[in-house]
């Protein structure tokens, strides 16, 4: 396999559509059109002499020679940008892309505000936004895909460094009930609740891989309630909406708290202990960071602080 005559666009327009397993959904996300991005990849594997992903009824996914060629593709575009970065200099750098991956809840209730005080202060940065799950956050930092990914790294993870950017406090999120019907009842903030009162309470849960759940799962435990059978779900957004239908409690942290309060939800703050958790961001160890992302991490701590400081009312 030679790799001579082989041109980024190429290799670009590959790793998204082996990251998305779709040409379709690929020249949406380049932009271009699926003929163009086809093209690319025909002329590709000419280059190569290789089939380069096998197509099923649903999905594209990489051949084992695309496999091979997806490692050394990551390198070869890391080394590209590294080369124009050091060729640019600080002003182009300054005003060229800043690229974040972060959870969806994260994404809804922290960014939109700090995405717009950044593009205030930096009106020639473009800014990419990945809202994906927590595993695909931190795959996207290793990958050198993202600047900067957001999330709840409870474990150190081998290859990123980690800057805390706030910490949130654990809350309990419950149905609005009067009565035993859920359908009626004020929203908003209560009372704290402490940890034993959650005894005899139904709770739904994220997986127990999430590193907000390991969290939680350690506190449950002083009510012998941790690893216990509940429903479980994939999304912090997907927790409150199911308790908002009556379905069970939930424990998620207090930078939810503007969703929660749009919602038909009782939130209270544990208290006894209060137990708070650290929003990280999370860089590519071993490569320096650029001045803009660095400059967004303050503007992001900023607007923590200030959610923190003062709620949103419902």
């Amino acid at each position: 396999m030679s790799l001579m005559n082989v041109q980024p666009r190429q290799l670009h327009a590959f790793l998204e559509v082996c990251r998305l397993q779709s040409f379709s959904r690929a020249a949406e996300k380049i932009p271009m059109s699926q003929s163009g991005i086809s093209m690319l990849i025909r002329d590709l594997e000419t280059t190569v002499g290789a089939r380069l992903f096998d197509r099923t009824t649903r999905l594209v996914v990489p051949t084992d020679a695309g496999r091979k060629l997806q490692v050394a593709a990551k390198r070869i575009l890391l080394d590209y940008a590294d080369l124009e970065e050091s060729l640019a200099g600080t002003h182009v750098e300054r005003t060229s892309r800043l690229s974040l991956a972060a959870t969806p809840m994260v994404s809804a209730n922290l960014l939109p505000a700090t995405l717009n005080d950044f593009r205030t202060s930096h009106p020639g940065v473009t800014v990419e936004l990945e809202d994906v799950e927590m595993r695909s956050v931190r795959q996207a930092v290793l990958d050198g895909r993202v600047d900067i990914g957001l999330g709840f790294f409870i474990r150190p993870a081998v290859g990123l460094g980690r800057t805390p950017i706030c910490k949130f406090k654990l809350m309990l999120v419950s149905p609005v009930q009067s009565f035993g019907s859920p359908v009626s009842g004020r929203a908003g903030l209560g009372p704290p609740r402490n940890w034993n009162s959650l005894s005899g309470l139904d709770l739904i849960s994220l997986p127990p891989d999430n590193p907000i759940q390991y969290l939680i799962e350690g506190h449950l435990k002083r009510i012998d309630r941790a690893h216990e059978r509940r429903p479980t779900m994939n999304f912090i957004g997907t927790l409150v909406g199911m308790v908002e239908a009556g379905l069970g409690n939930a424990i998620i942290p207090s930078f939810a708290l503007p969703d929660c309060l749009r919602r038909r939800v009782m939130v209270s703050m544990l208290v006894e202990p209060s137990v708070s958790i650290d929003l990280i961001g999370a860089t590519r160890r071993g490569v320096e960071p650029k001045t803009i992302a660095s400059e967004f991490t303050q503007i992001l701590k900023s607007t923590a602080a200030r959610m923190v400081a003062k709620p949103a009312s419902p």
